[in-house]
């Protein structure tokens, strides 16, 4: 039965009592979510809300998964890898179609920034909760969106068109002057982005961010941009109907990244002085209105704090991340209006309703092995304790007994804290970070617990290159191996404490469970009770091993070739990442035992090497 759309008003900071506003006109019975993970359970939980039926969908590697379960309805669309699923435009129209769902939410990630496929969903008859598809495209070509943005007089870094040829990157660099940075011209997220210091890794950096992107989104062009050192990541959360309203919604600072990534973020972006975040506010709605957007989107900058200048950088055309943290201090749920957009609905919000209350935080959280070079660790989660508290937020993916696939990303959840000042919020979610408890694979909170608490990010005096240049995770702060993986009632199974001497030090393994047949453990003497590196890993003989599991997506060695110690010999994919195995010592390869293509378990041997093992 077909529903009546509601939306509800928050109080805003003069008071304002709450309404709920009964939208006529227009009925909704059910949304097709087009995605996974985190992000489908986050909306899932709002239409769930609003009464709005939900249909999942999902590939054989989530059929168990948390979104899966807490749907009105799921449907399968196809084998794990992304290609065959969640990228399938036809099966998840189809999907739509069987369920009888009337509209369709892509989230963020996947296809929610492809004017395809919002332009079939579309023609499909449903209702595309995003942009026009216009908006999409240019604003997802990343030349044509800084061009949209000098047109609204909105300054842009310096940069070139996508780079068909060798010659045409060497000139535009010199013109542009090191360091540049390639970047992908479609897609985002730190996909398909290199910084380049000098002339010579310019090729490189070119081939590599060309195939990141290609393998993310479908497209491998690039371009390139001025490198702004010392700059911090600002961006505007923007909403805007099809009636001519368009509202910013406070800004936010993502600086603290890995490799281009976000793994902390922030709203309101911290010191940043008044009138640079008037002007960054009237550049994000100037920019939206020239191209006519509509529905949630976010207007990236970079900032120096050295001159007080700001830079567009580009425009994503979906639901952020981060969205969470502008929710805590705005009081707007940002899936519930992004709906009555969708709907041809005008927003009940004026923009002196928009207060900012306090500051939140965020934290992703990850299954990756900070101390093993974040390091992918997908697999089972055998216990899960989420920290809850009054200023505390959670949105999680999983619960214990899932799986994290290694098929897709490895974010598995985000961590929020709320505080009057941003002092409180950090406080609140060093706190919450201490209570969480992931068991079974390795995680990222233990180490984003310790970024928080660097005088640096107190003093908010970090930049986007910070945390890769100084904030390395502390080998003595890492979670032992046997705590992540224990099952809750080891304190009454354990065996015996043993302790390992290596080169960084001693440290006590509890050994659990049953006695087994006597055998040999040996210390990489890489951090205390922690794994070899993922270029590293080998086998009794010799034998490269897989770090973690995966799929084979090059083999860079034929048999009989000789190579020196830590020449690549097979490059593994998991969960968007790729990781080189390298030779342990100089040798000959005797014999490759993998192809490309081969999904590969934590351990398995991937090539034989004489005189490897030394």
């Amino acid at each position: 039965m077909a529903v009546n759309y509601h939306t509800i008003v928050r109080l805003s900071a003069a008071g304002k009592a709450g309404r709920v506003a009964e939208r006529g006109g227009q009925l909704i019975a059910s949304v097709l979510i087009a995605n996974r993970g985190e992000i489908a359970v986050r909306l899932i939980r709002t239409y769930r809300a609003l009464g709005v039926r939900t249909v999942a969908v999902y590939s054989d590697a989530d059929a168990g998964a948390l979104h899966v379960r807490l749907a009105d309805q799921a449907i399968r669309i196809g084998l794990p890898p992304v290609t065959e699923s969640y990228l399938n435009s036809a099966a998840l129209i189809a999907a739509a179609d069987e369920s009888g769902a009337k509209a369709v939410d892509p989230g963020y990630g996947l296809l929610s920034e492809n004017p395809g496929f919002a332009r079939a969903v579309r023609a499909a008859g449903l209702i595309f909760i995003g942009p026009p598809s216009e908006a999409i495209a240019v604003m997802g070509d990343k030349p044509a969106a800084h061009a949209v943005a000098r047109r609204a007089g909105v300054p842009v870094v310096p940069s070139s068109g996508v780079i068909t040829s060798a010659e045409q990157a060497e000139q535009e660099a010199a013109r542009l002057g090191y360091p540049v940075v390639v970047k992908a011209s479609f897609g985002g997220g730190g996909r398909g982005m290199r910084v380049v210091a000098d002339a010579a890794g310019l090729a490189a950096a070119l081939t590599a961010a060309g195939a990141e992107a290609a393998a993310a989104f479908g497209r491998g062009e690039v371009y390139l941009e001025r490198h702004v050192p010392g700059a911090r990541h600002v961006e505007v959360q923007v909403l805007a109907d099809s009636h001519g309203t368009v509202l910013t919604l406070g800004d936010r600072d993502c600086s603290v990244q890995r490799r281009h990534q976000k793994l902390i973020e922030e709203a309101p972006a911290p010191f940043l002085p008044e009138a640079v975040r008037t002007a960054l506010a009237a550049a994000a709605a100037a920019l939206a209105a020239e191209v006519g957007y509509t529905s949630t989107g976010t207007a990236e900058f970079l900032y120096a704090p050295a001159s007080g200048e700001f830079f567009f950088l580009e425009m994503n055309t979906r639901l952020q991340v981060e969205h969470g943290v502008t929710e805590l201090v705005t009081g707007v749920d940002l899936v519930e209006h992004r709906l009555a957009v969708a709907l041809g609905e005008p927003l009940e919000l004026t923009q002196d309703d928009v207060r900012v209350h306090g500051h939140a935080i965020e934290v992703r959280l990850a299954a990756e092995d900070p101390w093993q070079q974040f390091r992918p660790a997908p697999g089972a989660i055998t216990g899960l304790q989420a920290p809850a508290g009054p200023w505390l937020r959670a949105d999680l993916g999983v619960a214990a007994g899932d799986r994290v696939p290694r098929e897709y990303d490895s974010m598995f959840g985000k961590l929020m804290a709320w505080g009057p000042d941003r002092e409180v919020a950090r406080r609140r979610l060093v706190a919450a970070l201490a209570e969480l408890r992931v068991e079974g694979l390795a995680s990222t909170g233990p180490y984003l617990r310790q970024v928080l608490g660097q005088p640096a990010f107190v003093r908010g005096e970090h930049a986007t290159t910070t945390l890769e240049q100084d904030w390395q995770p502390d080998p003595g702060h890492a979670p032992p191996v046997a705590e992540l993986a224990a099952p809750q009632s080891a304190a009454q199974n354990t065996a015996r404490v043993v302790e390992v001497r290596a080169s960084t030090g001693a440290f006590r393994i509890s050994i659990h469970g049953q006695p087994r047949a006597a055998g040999t453990v040996a210390a990489t003497g890489r951090g205390p009770g922690r794994p070899a590196g993922p270029g590293t890993p080998a086998a009794a003989g010799g034998a490269p091993v897989a770090p973690m599991d995966g799929v084979v997506v090059k083999v860079a060695v034929i048999p009989g070739e000789v190579v020196e110690r830590h020449a690549v010999l097979v490059v593994l994919e998991a969960m968007k990442m790729q990781i080189p195995v390298t030779a342990p010592a100089a040798g000959t390869v005797q014999a490759v035992l993998v192809a490309p293509g081969d999904s590969v378990t934590t351990g398995q041997p991937l090539a034989q090497l004489d005189n490897a093992a030394g």
